[in-house]
């Protein structure tokens, strides 16, 4: 990630909606985001979220709001120096392996294993855990996943997620940004 903040606007196609995020270094490995969306499906609901990763790219901190309906749901996920993970403040098991949050039905976060393992700028392939945040629920659980670099791109890379039985070839921009990530986001240019 070169030392400019970056606005990126996605148009999400899996819950009819948008979501824009600003991301700006924070460190030489590192940034800090935060981010806005709304969606459609599956009920019409409003998220904001703030994240701060540490070296390396590992989440130190991910809050998240989500208005729906009926309700509002508030998500303050930490991780710790010690590596354990905190909701709220109460100590979540099963994570001890996660370096990142997933932000569900979010491209953003993709980004931080891309980044830490170089994954759009060469070959290789590698198994991550994360703490997957799901949405609009804001209920976390680890998820298993694997990114595999597949190709070079005009632009950037393409790269492989795949996560249980489900697989998508994700389009990356040369900073490690989701462009294109099939049945779910399209980055849309403003301006």
């Amino acid at each position: 990630m070169n030392a400019r903040r970056r606005v990126l606007t996605w148009r999400t196609t899996d819950r009819t909606g948008y979501e824009t995020a600003w991301a700006e270094p924070s460190g030489p490995s590192s940034f800090r985001a935060h981010g806005r969306a709304f969606g459609l499906s599956p009920a019409p609901y409003w998220l904001t979220y703030e994240l701060e990763t540490g070296e390396h790219w590992a989440t130190r901190r991910i809050r998240v709001s989500v208005e729906a309906e009926s309700s509002v749901r508030n998500l303050e996920l930490e991780r710790g120096a010690d590596g354990g993970w905190t909701a709220d403040g109460e100590p979540l098991a099963g994570l001890a392996e996660a370096l990142d949050c997933d932000l569900g039905r979010s491209p953003l976060t993709n980004a931080m294993p891309v980044l830490r393992h170089r994954l759009h700028r060469a070959p290789g392939e590698h198994d991550v855990v994360t703490a997957w945040i799901a949405v609009p629920e804001l209920v976390v659980r680890a998820s298993r996943q694997r990114y595999t670099h597949v190709s070079r791109a005009p632009g950037g890379a393409v790269v492989r997620f795949a996560s249980g039985d489900f697989r998508s070839d994700l389009t990356l921009d040369r900073e490690g940004f989701v462009v294109h990530y099939p049945r779910l986001a399209e980055r849309v240019s403003v301006g």
